[in-house]
This record gives C-alpha cells, sequence and structure tokens, in this order.
C-alpha cells in the first residue's frame, strides 16, 4: 500500500489525474514553420512586409482570423484587407501545413507511455476543427485521442474555458481530473478557467516566465516530466 503520510499535499492531487488535456500548436506539433511559411506568403501577395518566423511564436494562439489580423502592418488592420489576408493563408496553408510539422522530440515516446497506463488524451485547439482533426490523424496516427476539437462556431475559442468543460464532460470525466499541457497563456488561463491542473510545455511556443505568470503550476522541460504529475 502507498504510504500517503510521506506525500505532500501536492502530491496526493497527482494522484487523482486521469487524463490529459493537449494544446496541438506548440505543444504536440511543431507548427511554426508551416504556420509562418503561409502567413508570409499571403502577406508578400498583398505587398506587405513579411515577419522572421520567429517572431510568430508571439503571434501563433487566438485562431488564425487573430493571426491574420496581427500580421498585418498596423495601419491595414481593417476588416477588407484582413479578410484577403486570411484568405491567401487558408489556401496556402491548405496545401502546405505539412511541409515541415512534425511532433516535438519526446512526444511519441510520451504518448505511448500514456496509452501503456490508459490514461485518456484529448486534444483543443484554437486551430480550425477540421484542420485540428487532420493534423491528428495525419501525424499523430499511432494514438488513440479520445476526443480531439478544435475551433468551432457554437464554442469560443480559448481562453474561455468552455471547450474545456465540454470536452472533460463528453469524456465523462470532472475536470479536476485533467492536467491540461499547453505553450501559451491562453493555455493556462483556459486550465485555470476550466478547472484543470495547469502545466506549461517550455519546448512550445512562449517563455517560462509567461507560462507561470498565466497560472501554470510547473513548465517542463521536457515531454516525458508529464508522467511525474499523474
Amino acid at each position: 500500500m502507498t504510504n500517503f503520510n510521506i506525500l505532500d499535499v501536492e502530491e496526493v492531487n497527482y494522484l487523482k489525474h486521469s487524463a490529459v488535456l493537449f494544446d496541438l500548436d506548440g505543444t504536440l506539433l511543431n507548427t511554426l514553420e508551416d504556420v509562418a511559411g503561409s502567413v508570409n506568403h499571403g502577406l508578400e501577395k498583398l505587398g506587405f512586409p513579411r515577419h522572421p518566423v520567429t517572431e510568430y511564436k508571439n503571434l501563433i494562439g487566438e485562431g488564425r482570423d487573430v493571426l491574420a489580423m496581427k500580421a498585418l502592418p498596423e495601419n491595414r488592420r481593417d476588416a477588407e484587407t484582413g479578410k484577403k489576408l486570411l484568405a491567401l493563408i487558408n489556401t496556402n496553408y491548405a496545401v502546405h501545413w505539412a511541409d515541415h510539422t512534425r511532433p516535438y522530440p519526446g512526444i511519441p515516446e510520451l504518448l505511448d507511455a500514456l496509452t501503456a497506463r490508459a490514461i485518456k488524451i484529448t486534444v483543443l485547439s484554437n486551430k480550425a476543427d477540421d484542420l485540428t482533426n487532420i493534423c491528428v490523424t495525419k501525424l499523430l496516427a499511432r494514438w488513440h485521442f479520445a476526443l480531439v476539437a478544435g475551433s468551432r462556431p457554437n464554442i469560443p475559442n480559448k481562453p474561455d474555458p468552455a471547450g474545456a468543460i465540454q470536452l472533460a464532460k463528453q469524456a465523462g470525466i470532472s475536470p479536476a481530473e485533467f492536467l491540461y499541457l499547453g505553450d501559451s497563456d491562453i493555455d493556462m488561463k483556459t486550465a485555470v478557467g476550466a478547472g484543470m491542473f495547469p502545466i506549461g510545455a517550455g519546448w512550445g511556443f512562449r517563455s517560462e516566465k509567461e507560462l507561470l505568470g498565466s497560472g501554470a503550476k510547473a513548465v517542463l522541460k521536457q515531454p516525458e516530466e508529464l508522467l511525474e504529475y499523474l
């Protein structure tokens, strides 16, 4: 029998976690180069300057419509121009979304370990729902995800916790039993709002400082460190 007297309160809480909710971009998959390439392609077509790929680490996360507006020059962020850029991004990304996108090192091993432990795994992204499912189906096909959801018209995007709460309800698991692994302030705020345990993916797009400042209980350096919280 486990001697609970030797565990602190936080460690006891870890024992109740029976499911993991993953963010997609910057957490499971490194999508940076393909997203940046599609946005830069659209900007160039419209005669606007491109951004360095690394700059997109701070632009990605709130959905493609928001990304399009943020990528435009400040004096051209009107609805019509944003709509034109978004259309160009969508057309290019539909063809090139998997040119460079791959799981992060250590993610396959983590998913193998979670599967072996019969931990239920799910995905919630602000990427469009159809593309979120395609990404998981094509690039993470080895593993069974109980639920995969992206941005949908009837559900507010993260950081609104509604999507995470609905996902937990569909899975038949209390939000308190979920570890939530994400790489941005948006993810940490979503986890806190949904009543899940927020953990930062330190290999992703945002800084450790941002993650901790947004509610992360821990920031992992390697994916396998998540197993310590189960």
